[in-house]
């Protein structure tokens, strides 16, 4: 303690944070770095691979439904005019009869210098080099029969000649993170997403050991390409997962596993995504409420501690904000004509990402802007439309009123996924796998929104129930009272913390406090919503946390050694066995009370 009193933070972050790297992975981006920076690298999550399967697949394990269904239409125009009341704006069918006629759209070049920079188009990828991004540890079936077969020698000058052909003998093997999301769809990859939802995106489409595969490509990439971390060097490297509440304990050994089996990190811990952010930003107490690409959650942490029936998973993100956005402008016909596809070409998405960005907000009244919208043709140079956007202040709200957004409907991974009875993180020896007769037939009710994502999962009886079609700010206001102390539930409400991309939407911090007041009983004795003003980005909030709590772990009493987890995994009665991520508490926590 009397080292803790005397060293200078930046001196303790410098000397036990220099060979920690902190892992924070996401449905769309992954958060990582040392311990010692500043802030983490902000990778996207998906890596394209070469393929010579025939018919090409541009993306695997696409959405089962991609086309919104007449009943959900209704109730998303139905949303709409909700929404439309609340912020003073024509409704729906008012708007599309003032506007018969299409607006004027102009193409514009697309090298103006008036053009701002955040409106500049993105480029192709180029495709082909000289070097492999692949490395032995991640080299896989696949990617050994892309590679060129040995000729015979009387065949030399053939080959000479065939390897003046880029589009048979150079292209790259691997392409990670942006690179992969702006391939033209006429290029001979697939791409592929390893988490999806808040889970690990396992189904009939996109096998667990392809999954696998890809997630120990893209963070081996990151550790050897960006952070300069060689696999020669990392077994003098810690690792720390900071992982979502949605993520189920299976899905927690199997990431173990790779960071410590494949990776060859010397050790490891894992802590929850809520409870960092609670420390990242400072504080022991608060609601945590996190909004990122694909999947939002809420989940209550007291001195340190989280609260396992607090948690709430909501399945929708920023980047149904993003395709809501698509959806107002083609129906107020601001949207200039051309072929905007968000599911086969993944650069569209990027697009509309940051008009979300950049434009989106929530305030009263009508929210307009002009702005330059980019079509992205197969291999051609991206082309610039200049419009008038409108209705920008209405896909944001979707967070409240989320029938507006419209989740697809994705694949289930297979039934004996989560019936692992040799788990790290439950008490299964004295556990029941039985269903909740209240229950759905769901493991994640509240994943189920109305749509076939997480049907025909098992229950298992130690899993909090979870709610259905909730709007953001019920969601809040049920994990609080959930709770069931006066004292508790004013102090959580008086401590919302957001994180994530989404907590950077303008003016979504008075709506989030007015409509979360709006939404607690009258019969409650609470009148006092605030939302607390986060210490650094949103989004980087929990890795922050996960390396204080890193660096601050001196003893590091429930670490997991290599040697330990590849020789004997955690074993049920051993002494370092985690309970379930939701009962997880923090290691480091045991200096606050000293």
């Amino acid at each position: 303690m009397d080292y803790l009193k005397s060293v200078v933070p930046s001196s303790l972050f410098s000397e036990r944070g220099s060979n920690l790297v902190v892992i924070n992975p996401g449905s769309a981006n992954i958060r990582i770095g040392l311990a010692s920076q500043n802030t983490p690298l902000e990778f996207p999550h998906c890596i394209a691979r070469y393929s010579t399967q025939v018919p090409k697949i541009n993306v695997q394990d696409q959405m089962l439904s991609t086309q919104v269904t007449p009943a959900q239409y209704m109730e998303r125009e139905k949303a709409y005019d909700t929404i439309a009341t609340a912020l003073g704006i024509p409704f729906l069918g008012e708007e599309v009869a003032k506007n018969s006629f299409p607006r004027k759209m102009g193409r514009i070049d697309g090298n103006n210098p008036q053009n701002s920079r955040k409106e500049a188009a993105f480029d192709w990828t180029d495709v082909y080099g000289k070097d492999s991004n692949s490395s032995p540890a991640v080299e896989s079936s696949e990617n050994r029969a892309t590679k060129k077969e040995p000729m015979d020698p009387d065949q030399h000058e053939d080959e000479n000649d065939e390897e003046l052909s880029p589009s048979k003998h150079q292209y790259r093997e691997f392409i990670f993170g942006e690179e992969a999301l702006k391939i033209s769809p006429k290029e001979p990859y697939t791409l592929r997403r390893p988490i999806c939802r808040g889970h690990l995106n396992i189904s009939q489409h996109y096998p667990m050991q392809q999954a696998f595969e890809d997630v120990l490509a893209i963070w081996d990439f990151i550790l050897t390409e960006k952070l300069h971390i060689p696999l020669t060097e990392r077994n003098m490297y810690s690792a720390l997962l900071v992982l979502p509440e949605s993520f189920d304990s299976r899905e927690i050994k199997e990431l173990l596993s790779i960071v410590l089996r494949d990776l060859h990190f010397s050790s490891a811990v894992v802590h929850q995504e809520g409870l960092a952010a609670a420390f990242g930003n400072g504080f022991s107490t608060g609601c945590i409420v996190s909004m990122g690409a694909q999947v939002t959650s809420v989940i209550c942490i007291e001195d340190g501690v989280a609260l396992p029936t607090t948690q709430k998973t909501l399945p929708f993100g920023g980047e149904d904000i993003s395709r809501c956005l698509l959806w107002t402008q083609r129906h107020h016909q601001t949207w200039p004509q051309i072929r905007t596809d968000l599911y086969t070409k993944p650069i569209d998405l990027l697009m509309l990402n940051r008009l979300k960005e950049s434009y989106c907000e929530i305030k009263e009244g009508k929210v307009e802007a002009v702005a330059v919208v980019h079509s992205y043709e197969d291999g051609m140079p991206a082309g610039s439309h200049k419009t008038s956007l409108t209705a920008l202040n209405v896909p944001p709200m979707g967070l409240f009123h989320p029938t507006l957004l419209v989740p697809e409907a994705y694949p289930p991974p297979p039934r004996v996924w989560f019936l692992d009875y040799e788990d790290m993180l439950e008490d299964t020896w004295h556990m029941e796998y039985q269903r909740r007769p209240e229950m759905s037939d769901g493991l994640y009710p509240s994943m189920n929104v109305g749509y076939p994502m997480w049907d025909n999962y098992p229950v298992f009886a130690a899993k909090p129930k979870k709610e259905e079609k909730l709007g953001l700010a019920e969601a809040i206001t049920r994990s609080i009272l959930s709770t069931g102390r006066l004292d508790l539930q004013r102090k959580l409400f008086s401590s919302i913390q957001l994180i994530g991309g989404v907590a950077l939407t303008r003016g979504l911090v008075p709506a989030m406090e007015e409509r979360v007041l709006l939404a607690i009983p009258s019969t409650e004795a609470i009148d006092r919503v605030e939302v607390l003003q986060s210490r650094g980005n949103p989004a980087f909030v929990p890795w922050k946390g996960g390396a204080i709590l890193g660096i601050l772990d001196f003893a590091r009493d429930g670490w997991i050694r290599r040697d330990e987890w590849i020789q004997n995994g955690v074993r049920v009665g051993k002494g370092k066995k985690y309970k379930d991520s939701q009962f997880l508490q923090a290691q480091a926590m045991y200096y606050i009370n000293s």
